[in-house]
Order: structure tokens, then C-alpha cells, then sequence
């Protein structure tokens, strides 16, 4: 006899709510991730990167070059070196983050006309932290060398207030359009809070199919199907709403869609990860192994979702197998309406591809469960 959709329901909330690792993975691993990873990057930008100098002119314009570039948020010089290789091994010694050259006859050559070649180093190892200490450092250097050329318009007769105008031939007015600090945060973080709602709904839909509860036996796969889908969409919808609401407020993420934009994209992303969860749950042996497989393929996704990695970049086979997944096309469509405020008539084609795979992974998941579920032996009559 088949249990009714009231008991189904009881049993299922009373399975999610009991099992400690779904509770962990669920609730633990998105509150857990909200304050864990954009910890390091709070700040934004890096700021006071420390760098080691190696000043081989030694003459005022020089010592003035460094009291520039220490004056920048970007770097502190915080050692000095009277060679390149004591510099080498201050710089690995301590982990710092560049070195600063200053040739010799670095003023002379400036006096003469020439163009003296400053020389930087960085730690390329950590992208952000090397492109702060060489935008520090290079933006020090063109401003001396602005220095320089507008005293050398005033000594040729050419008014201070017009060699100021006139030291440039081109002036540019940078205006960062959708990233208005400049910073990890706004760049980094709506991305991944979905990536973040996506695998941990994975995660605790598998570890859930992953069991042998003697009450699904006695369930209809497709009342089955829709009771623990319906359950897990409500869970991450307020869970979706808590990153959306609370979270991008918390860390002062600008948000330029509107609710019901939100909602329409997160109803097809929401159902879809459910699915794919059912599925994983019911193909893999053994619950943990849904883990470990959601584990591995984060960082991929990450690369192949095109937010931090160009997807012309991309190898693409690995393109078109990673639009298998409901995450890559929710990405995109949440970056366009939420942070780039695109119309929602401009992410349809993604907004299309959601429900595709909600349709596919719906329909499979279903198929899944009905091989899995053997119906009652009847034993009247059998006598």
C-alpha cells in the first residue's frame, strides 16, 4: 500500500532534519561559507604590500622615487638591498611581495635626456598581489617622470598651469563601470554564493538518495520525486534570499535587479540542482561518494562558469560539457541581471537553458527513482 502525500512529507522533513550530515552540509556549509570565504578579501584590494628596494643611483631624485612609491597604498618598503642578489634573498626570505630597482646614473641619464629603465618585481604566483605592487610601483614612476617632463616645459619658458595641462598627450577618465571598488568582493562574490547554494544542495539532496529508508519502498517515485524536491527548494529558496538580501548588504555588493527577476531565475536553478542531487544520489553506490564528486568539481566549474577564467580561453569541449551543469548558465544569468543590470529579455536564452536541464534532470531523476523503488509483494491469497 502506497503512503499517503501527508506521510510522505513527514518522513522525508523528519529523514532531512535528523541526519546530522545533511544539516551539516545544508545549513552549516552555506552560513559557514558566507563568513569563510570572502574572509581574506574584506579589504577589498590588497593594500601595503611590502617590497624590498635596491637603490643603486643613491642620489636625491632617486631617494625622492622612493619616498613616492612608500607613499602609495600599494606598497611599503619595508627592506633595502645594496645588490640585486641580496635583494633575491631578502625578497624569498622573507615572502615579500616585490622588488624595486633603481639603476645607477638613474639621475644623470634623466638630466641628460635619456630614459632610464626602472625595474620591477612581483610574486606572480598571487595575481591580485602582483598586479597591486606593479600598479604601485609603475604609477610612482610615471608620476615622477610627469615631474619631470613639465619642469623641463617650465624651464623652457612654458607656463606652470599650461605644462600641467600639457605634460600628457592623451588624459584619461577611468570609470569602473561594474566593479565600482575595484575590489574582490563585488568581483567574486555573488558568483560564488551561487556556486555555493549549488553544490551544498547537491550534496544534501545525494547524501538524502543516498540512504534505504524502508518508507520510500512503500512511495510513489513521482510523489516521492515531488515531495523531497519541494522540500529542498523551499530550504534554499530562504537560503537564496539570506546571500541575496542579508549577505550582499553585509559586504556591500550592489544589486540592480529586482525581486521578481531574482525569483524567475532561481525557480529553474533551484529545481534543476535538486534533480541533479536525486540523480547522483540514486546512481552512486555510496552517499560519500556525492560529496567527494561535488568537491572535485568545483574549482572546474569555477574556471568554466567565465567569471574569473575568459571563456574564449576555454578548451571547447570543456565548454559544452560544462553546460550540463544548471550552475554555469545560472551564473551568467544572475552576473548579467544582478550586477551588470541587463535586462531580463537579454539572459532568456540562459534563463531557457535552466529549464532544459531542469527537464532533463526532472525527467531522469524520476526514471531513477521508479527503477530503484520495487513496489509491495502482494502475500493475500499466496497460501
Amino acid at each position: 500500500m502506497c503512503m499517503s502525500w501527508r506521510d510522505t512529507l513527514q518522513h522525508e522533513v523528519r529523514a532531512i532534519f535528523t541526519n546530522p550530515t545533511i544539516l551539516l552540509t545544508v545549513f552549516g556549509g552555506v552560513l559557514l561559507y558566507f563568513f569563510l570565504y570572502p574572509l581574506p578579501y574584506i579589504q577589498q584590494v590588497p593594500r601595503d604590500q611590502e617590497v624590498v628596494v635596491v637603490n643603486l643611483d643613491n642620489s636625491q631624485l632617486s631617494r625622492h622615487l622612493e619616498r613616492m612609491v612608500d607613499a602609495t597604498p600599494q606598497v611599503r618598503l619595508s627592506a633595502r638591498a645594496s645588490s640585486l642578489a641580496e635583494a633575491e634573498r631578502i625578497f624569498v626570505a622573507r615572502k615579500m611581495a616585490g622588488i624595486l630597482a633603481i639603476p645607477e646614473n638613474f639621475y644623470r641619464d634623466l638630466l641628460l635626456g635619456r630614459r632610464p629603465t626602472l625595474s620591477f618585481a612581483g610574486d606572480a604566483g598571487y595575481f591580485l598581489v602582483y598586479g597591486t605592487v606593479l600598479e604601485g610601483m609603475a604609477g610612482a614612476g610615471n608620476t615622477l617622470a610627469a615631474e619631470v617632463k613639465m619642469n623641463r616645459m617650465v624651464m623652457s619658458g612654458q607656463a606652470p598651469a599650461l605644462a600641467t595641462e600639457q605634460y600628457s598627450a592623451i588624459r584619461l577618465n577611468l570609470v569602473p563601470v561594474f566593479n565600482p571598488t575595484m575590489g574582490y568582493v563585488n568581483y567574486v562574490i555573488p558568483a560564488v554564493f551561487i556556486l555555493i547554494l549549488h553544490q551544498t544542495l547537491i550534496m544534501g539532496v545525494g547524501i538524502l538518495g543516498g540512504g534505504q529508508d524502508g518508507y520510500r519502498q512503500r512511495t510513489a517515485p513521482l510523489q516521492l520525486l515531488v515531495v523531497r524536491t519541494g522540500i529542498f527548494v523551499a530550504i534554499y529558496w530562504l537560503l537564496a534570499m539570506y546571500y541575496f538580501g542579508f549577505g550582499f548588504t553585509f559586504y556591500d555588493v550592489p544589486r540592480l535587479a529586482g525581486l521578481p527577476e531574482l525569483h524567475l531565475i532561481l525557480l529553474p536553478f533551484l529545481l534543476s540542482a535538486t534533480f541533479l542531487g536525486i540523480c547522483l544520489g540514486s546512481l552512486l553506490p555510496r552517499r560519500e561518494l556525492v560529496t567527494l564528486l561535488v568537491l572535485i568539481s568545483s574549482l572546474p566549474l569555477v574556471f568554466a562558469s567565465g567569471f574569473i577564467w575568459p571563456i574564449s580561453a576555454i578548451p571547447t569541449p570543456i565548454i559544452v560539457v560544462s553546460q550540463l551543469f544548471p550552475v554555469i548558465p545560472a551564473i551568467q544569468a544572475f552576473i548579467a541581471v544582478n550586477q551588470m543590470g541587463a535586462k531580463f529579455s537579454t539572459i532568456l536564452p540562459l534563463f531557457y537553458q535552466l529549464w532544459l536541464c531542469t527537464a532533463l534532470y526532472g525527467t531522469l531523476a524520476w526514471w531513477l527513482l521508479r527503477s530503484k523503488i520495487t513496489p509491495p509483494i502482494a502475500t493475500e491469497g499466496a497460501s
